[in-house]
């Protein structure tokens, strides 16, 4: 299997493909930020608070007074800590998180006005782009054990290791949960995938079961509520990142925020149509869908109590394993009747 770019990054000139770059790290980053400005206030509508009010209009300039005061905050290393392992830990967990968003497509072409050029409305259409996103999720998962290994913490490693073993264990449901997408498309290029619902329909019209066991996965596999465990209450620490502080800390947060509007933008291509919509522009329309998916992701934070662990890992290998292999063997019978009629 090769990857198929060449075509795609030739068909628009360097310098735009740069610009493209750019956009994308800021949209991902501007997206992170106030996503916890879009949380804190529909928490807040839920539980009849305010939320943030008073940083800039309505509380707008939150996220960015939120970021200045993590940058200045004073970076603390533990003495006994591995420095250097301690200082990559978040770096991976924020880069991976990072690469994986620049693979999910914003939109289509767009022609530049009084030219014959176009633009992509993508960093580039790999034909193994949603392999990929998962890969980088694994790889994330030693940013991960790493954090709590290095921080010479004992609370610190045992919030890695079972925040590992999670991440892991919904890895492996969210990757098969998505077996029917890439049977019934023929394709793992999420470009393909969108424009195969485009002349189509919606996948999850076809793939509900697919779906829900997608989306629990996601919730689980992002460590959000009510899957958060690596916080353990019963030890009033963090977590891998109890020993981390300041800019360092703040990039494990980035990289659980990024993740999230990942599995969102992933959920939205391959089950939602993407950037499909009438009249609005496409990008529009994917954001608007992954809109959706984070609210849920914070009706559910603010509505259900947590799942002990031995619960949590009973989901994954007792429940959403089966069912995950029983909707592959339902969606590869009835695609073999259907090709053979």
């Amino acid at each position: 299997m090769t990857f198929a770019v060449v075509n795609v990054l030739s068909s628009q000139p360097g310098w735009l493909t740069a610009i493209t770059v750019v956009v994308l790290l800021f949209i991902a980053l501007t997206m992170m930020a106030y996503m916890t400005y879009y949380e804190r206030k529909v928490i807040a509508f839920m539980q009849d608070r305010l939320g943030p009010t008073r940083t800039g209009p309505r509380g707008l300039l939150q996220p960015a007074a939120d970021g200045l005061k993590l940058l200045f905050k004073e970076d603390i290393i533990p003495s006994g800590a591995d420095r250097w392992v301690f200082f990559f830990a978040p770096v991976v967990v924020f880069v991976t998180a990072l690469t994986a968003f620049m693979i999910i497509p914003l939109g289509g072409k767009a022609y530049v006005p009084f030219t014959s050029k176009h633009v992509n409305f993508f960093l580039t259409d790999l034909n193994v782009g949603l392999l990929l996103i998962l890969a980088l999720g694994g790889i994330g998962v030693y940013g991960i054990i790493l954090g709590g290994y290095a921080s010479a913490n004992r609370y610190s490693l045992i919030g890695g290791l079972r925040s590992a073993a999670q991440v892991i264990s919904y890895e492996l449901t969210l990757g098969l949960a998505l077996v029917g997408i890439m049977l019934l498309t023929g394709s793992l290029s999420l470009v393909d995938i969108v424009n195969w619902q485009r002349d189509h329909v919606w996948l999850i019209v076809f793939q509900p079961v697919g779906f829900i066991l997608y989306l629990i996965s996601a919730i689980a596999e992002t460590n959000r509520a009510p899957f958060d465990l690596p916080e353990a209450e019963n030890e009033l620490v963090a977590g891998f990142h109890t020993e981390y502080s300041g800019f360092r800390f703040s990039m494990f947060f980035l990289g659980e925020y990024i993740n999230m509007l990942v599995v969102s933008g992933v959920a939205a291509t391959v089950f939602l149509g993407g950037w499909d919509g009438p009249i609005l522009p496409g990008p529009i329309w994917l954001f608007i869908k992954m809109l959706l998916f984070m609210f849920v992701y914070i009706w559910l934070r603010a509505t259900l109590p947590r799942f002990r662990y031995d619960q949590l890992m009973g989901i994954a290998w007792k429940v959403l394993l089966p069912l995950t292999l029983a909707n592959i063997l339902v969606t590869a019978t009835v695609k073999v009747i259907v090709d053979h009629l």
